[in-house]
């Protein structure tokens, strides 16, 4: 049993909320990107040119997203060091949820761009700030579960985004997809309400509120002689797992929609049928990509503190890179490649259940934000440049999405062969 206090399973749960919403916020525009690219552009929906331009144009915007990301994620990690953890939530919250929403009325691509990259430097800029408070506020020895925990909001985020887009886009608008990727954008707004909770209830945790006078947080800091090892070992295993996650998940709804015109055009359906199809199938390759991550996010629980944090490293960047292997270069059969994002899941995706511990454990107090927040957002920038060659060879059609993304199973053994320089962390004490 998880022995929190009420108060701890608050800042849990506001953390939570912050970084679930961050995700749920983030990934929206891949679910519309197939109507909304489209719409913007002035192509019909289903054609050919349609679809070069959703593969091309997710693949760039994904790629700009991770760098208003990266971006945030640095700025507000300084900020988070500066003026306060709850502080700094409450405001990335407030920014990303403003900046979807506006997404919902954006007159073409190039506005839907500038709308993206506001929301993106408060996506980017959540994730120091609750993971440092949630390091902060529980006890030394429950560190590893409640880091975990915070993270089992991401697979939930993505589960909101999917029963979002299927009831808006599915059901609700089924008729109307010219339009109904606005609505699904409008829900972009929902973490507004949830950091007005943060404001409420959470305080700044005792151990930052201690640091008094000291000197305000630099990033030259983070390369000095005794934070150095820390920061790449950091850095290291979030650009590994980023590039990974990014190039495989950007993607779920293009190809599983991809692999569900091609079925239904086999099997004689078309018109509004075929788009009830991609919309059930875009829902269960995402839904057992969520599954996989939630089930693999708690087992770093027992990997970390059993078998230590590169150990548990190790294992996941193995599983990461079979299961690539597996779904995109097997003969399989269209609906068994989207049953087995389960195993994508759990391993590219469940790996991120220990950022949330492992990188406020290796800074101390007055550079936790700042270091947590730089290893694990400067890996954006590198991270970017996989969506975005993953998205222009994927114009080339389905099978030539297949083909690059059997080789994305070569980035995770990179991070096998840089465990040389990755810091264990297992016992360590917050200083």
């Amino acid at each position: 049993m998880l022995l929190f206090t009420r108060y701890q399973w608050t800042v849990l749960l506001a953390a939570w909320l912050g970084w679930g919403f961050d995700v749920f916020d983030g990934l929206l525009f891949n679910y519309v990107a197939p109507n909304a690219v489209p719409t913007l552009l002035g192509l019909p929906l289903g054609s050919p040119e349609a679809k070069q331009a959703t593969l091309f144009w997710t693949g760039l915007l994904t790629s700009i997203l991770l760098l208003g990301w990266a971006a945030g994620g640095v700025l507000f990690g300084l900020v988070c060091d500066r003026i306060g953890r709850t502080r700094t939530l409450m405001l990335t919250m407030l920014l990303y949820a403003v900046g979807t929403a506006a997404c919902a009325f954006a007159p073409n691509i190039g506005w839907l761009v500038a709308f993206r990259i506001v929301a993106s430097l408060g996506i980017g800029g959540e994730w120091a700030a609750g993971a440092a408070m949630v390091a902060e506020s529980v006890p030394e020895e429950k560190r590893v579960e409640a880091g975990a925990l915070l993270y089992t909001a991401a697979p939930m985020g993505l589960f909101l985004a999917t029963f979002v887009n299927m009831q808006v886009a599915g059901n609700w608008f089924a008729d109307s997809p010219e339009t109904s990727w606005r609505y699904v954008f409008l829900f972009g707004l929902l973490p507004a309400g949830a950091a007005f909770l943060v404001r409420l209830f959470v305080k700044e945790p005792e151990r930052w509120q201690n640091l008094g006078n000291a000197a305000p947080a630099r990033i030259a800091e983070l390369f000095s002689p005794g934070i150095r090892p820390a920061t790449l070992s950091g850095f290291l295993m979030a650009v590994i797992a980023l590039l990974t996650w990014w190039s495989c998940n950007a993607f779920i709804p293009v190809i599983s929609g991809g692999l569900a015109r091609e079925a239904a055009e086999l099997q004689g359906i078309d018109g509004a049928a075929t788009l009830m199809m991609i919309e059930r199938w875009k829902t269960l390759a995402t839904s057992w990509f969520n599954l996989g991550g939630l089930v693999g996010t708690l087992l770093t629980i027992p990997a970390a503190k059993l078998l230590g944090r590169k150990a548990m490293f190790t294992i996941y960047w193995v599983a990461s890179a079979a299961s690539i292997f597996a779904t995109f270069g097997l003969d399989l059969p269209p609906e068994t490649r989207l049953y087995l994002y389960f195993a994508i899941g759990l391993s590219v995706f469940g790996v991120f259940g220990s950022f949330t511990y492992y990188l406020p454990e290796l800074f101390p107090t007055r550079l936790r934000g700042t270091g947590a927040g730089f290893c694990y957002n400067i890996g954006r920038v590198f991270a970017a440049v996989g969506p975005f060659v993953v998205g222009s060879i994927a114009a080339r059609g389905t099978g030539a999405a297949f083909d690059v993304l059997f080789y994305v199973g070569l980035i995770p053994l990179l991070g096998i062969l840089a465990m040389p320089w990755v810091i264990e962390t297992r016992g360590r004490i917050l200083s």
